[in-house]
């Protein structure tokens, strides 16, 4: 069985044009580049997608952005903004200063072979920041479950972004949505719809600890049709609207709840439990 694939580590960035070809070469099998011509260009990219990091040019950002990354920084804590250094000279290093003033942690320089590795490492991560917080609490309450079931709980959380119903979720783990539906009411668990949907709304409450993203951000980031359909879910999953939800859910809370509620009451069964039996999953 073909495995399904992993969503591409995404970068939004501001380079100069001779920067840009080489940023594309270092990143190619590793991550994506979505180029700006400036700073509130990025901005807008993060806020309409899904972005890993920002990759800014000490040598493209422009004295009157550097507001603008202040914003970033502080709007966006969960995304890095690294700036990229590709020359040494007065000017850039005058705009690192502020750069590192207005809140950006990390610098790569890559004058030297090495700095394109470490260009690699910084912003090529193949798993977001979100999928790993959401992981490392549910995974380790399953630990003694067996190794296919929590390989499916992994592709779970990874594909949930971009994966809004059973249907389109057992298409990519290549096995039939009727197929994972009987395993999960035969084994006496919540159904997969109720998984993938409390699952999705944990990507939301980590979405909503950035200031900077409003519910319609949200709700297309998690590609709802609209942020009507998203309060819709929410009152049908929780009684509660969407910013209601920002405020008494936030991220720790919501993925507490959901290991209370949806993984605790039903340890014993996970550890006999085989969603996708003979199925590889990638």
């Amino acid at each position: 069985m073909p495995a399904a694939a992993l969503p591409s580590t995404t970068v939004a960035a501001v380079l100069l044009p001779g920067e840009r070809l080489r940023v594309d070469a270092a990143g190619n099998g590793c991550f994506a580049v979505v180029h700006r011509d400036s700073v509130p260009d990025a901005v807008r990219v993060v806020r309409e997608r899904a972005v890993d990091a920002v990759l800014l040019s000490v040598h493209r950002c422009q004295p009157d952005q550097v507001e603008a990354v202040r914003h970033l920084v502080r709007e966006f804590p969960g995304i890095p903004t690294v700036a990229l250094v590709s020359q040494h000279d007065p000017s850039s290093t005058e705009m690192l200063l502020r750069l590192g003033a207005s809140g950006v942690q990390q610098v790569v320089d890559v004058t030297s072979p090495t700095g394109w590795n470490r260009l690699r490492q910084v912003v090529g991560q193949p798993a977001t920041r979100a999928v790993s917080r959401i992981q490392g609490p549910i995974l380790t309450a399953l630990a003694d479950s067996p190794g296919d079931a929590r390989l499916f709980v992994e592709a779970m959380i990874r594909l949930a972004p971009d994966t809004p119903t059973v249907t389109a979720l057992a298409e990519r783990l290549y096995v039939r949505p009727s197929t994972l539906m009987s395993r999960f009411a035969r084994a006496g668990l919540p159904s997969p719809k109720n998984y993938l949907s409390a699952i999705r709304l944990l990507h939301a409450a980590y979405l909503f600890e950035a200031s900077g993203l409003s519910v319609a951000d949200v709700a297309y980031r998690l590609e709802y049709s609209s942020p009507q359909s998203f309060g819709r879910h929410l009152r049908a999953m929780l009684g509660v609207t969407a910013l209601e939800f920002r405020r008494r859910f936030p991220f720790p809370v919501a993925l507490e709840r959901f290991v209370e509620l949806m993984v605790e009451p039903y340890r014993e069964v996970w550890r006999d439990f085989h969603p996708v039996a003979g199925v590889q999953i990638g």
